[in-house]
């Protein structure tokens, strides 16, 4: 298959690494906006062909991966249309859906049925396409969001590739990945780069950031991600993300007022709720248990 990739960051590079290795992807023409971003890729043998256009880079491919960050997409979509070859596949890697389901339809038209929409959940908060690795999606969720006009051998064929990086694939519908994300990605992120803030402005901040500990560093490593990238994810789900803050701001209040009135219960009743459930959790595709003892992680 002749792939397409548009956009050369940390989560595009690394598609096109883990394609290639699979069998998925024989070759990969890479475009982005930041040239240097292709060449990168060129030399680290992940992309086989820069193109010096993105009609250059869509002409002929067996399929097209959008690899920008979210807010890019749209226009990106419209971009790319008028070039793309009868029965190419389009798909994304973008970490919202319902929008983008509903620019691709607004902007494929006719081809829309041959856009299949999915969402890796893997990343690392290094990002540029240096920082790719093939092995990003071993044993992680690929979802999927497909509508009712998607192609069957489209979708079956963006699930085999996903499938053949070591991913496991789940399809639902775009609105309620969107939902479950805004709660266990979305708000993290959000509330990563909120602690950090608050502590970096106070009036020792400095001082507080050189004796920080493990605690912090876990909590906040999300807070160094790409900003653009989330700004997008931001404002691309705000309604289900709205929703969440709300929730989550419910809890700093109860933890706020049982401070207030010393109420050590009340306390230990949030802290033993939290850690049941998070001691009960699997993370992955394929069920590690990543809390092993109480120790910091």
């Amino acid at each position: 298959m002749k792939l397409a990739l548009l956009g050369c960051g940390l989560l595009g590079g690394s598609a096109a690494a883990a394609w290639r290795r699979a069998g998925a992807a024989a070759t990969v023409t890479g475009f982005d906006r930041d040239a240097d971003a292709v060449r990168r890729g060129v030399a680290l043998g992940m992309i086989d062909t820069a193109a010096g256009s993105l009609a250059e880079a869509v002409a002929g491919a067996d399929c097209v991966l959008l690899a920008t960050p979210v807010g890019a997409m749209p226009a990106l979509l419209d971009a790319l249309a008028p070039h793309l070859r009868d029965g190419a596949i389009v798909s994304d890697v973008g970490s919202t859906k319902e929008g983008i389901v509903d620019a691709a339809r607004a902007a494929l038209g006719a081809k829309f049925a041959r856009f299949v929409p999915a969402h890796p959940i893997a990343g690392a908060e290094s990002h540029g396409i240096e920082n790719a690795t093939s092995e990003l999606f071993d044993g992680r969720w690929v979802i999927v969001t497909p509508t009712a006009e998607t192609a069957i051998d489209a979708l079956r064929r963006i699930e085999a590739a996903w499938t053949a990086c070591g991913a496991a694939v789940e399809r639902m519908d775009a609105r309620e990945h969107d939902r479950i994300f805004a709660a266990v990605s979305h708000l993290p992120h959000l509330a990563a780069f909120a602690l950090m803030r608050a502590v970096a402005a106070g009036a020792d901040g400095a001082r507080c950031l050189q004796f920080a500990g493990g605690g912090f560093r876990d909590f906040t490593r999300i807070a160094a991600s790409d900003p653009t990238m989330w700004r997008d994810v931001a404002l691309a789900n705000r309604e289900a993300l709205g929703r969440e803050l709300a929730a989550y701001r419910t809890e700093l209040d109860a933890l706020q007022a049982a401070l207030d009135h010393a109420d050590g219960a009340a306390l230990q009743r949030m802290f033993e709720d939290a850690s049941r459930v998070r001691r009960g959790m699997r993370f992955g595709a394929f069920g590690r248990n990543e809390v092993e003892d109480g120790r910091d992680e």
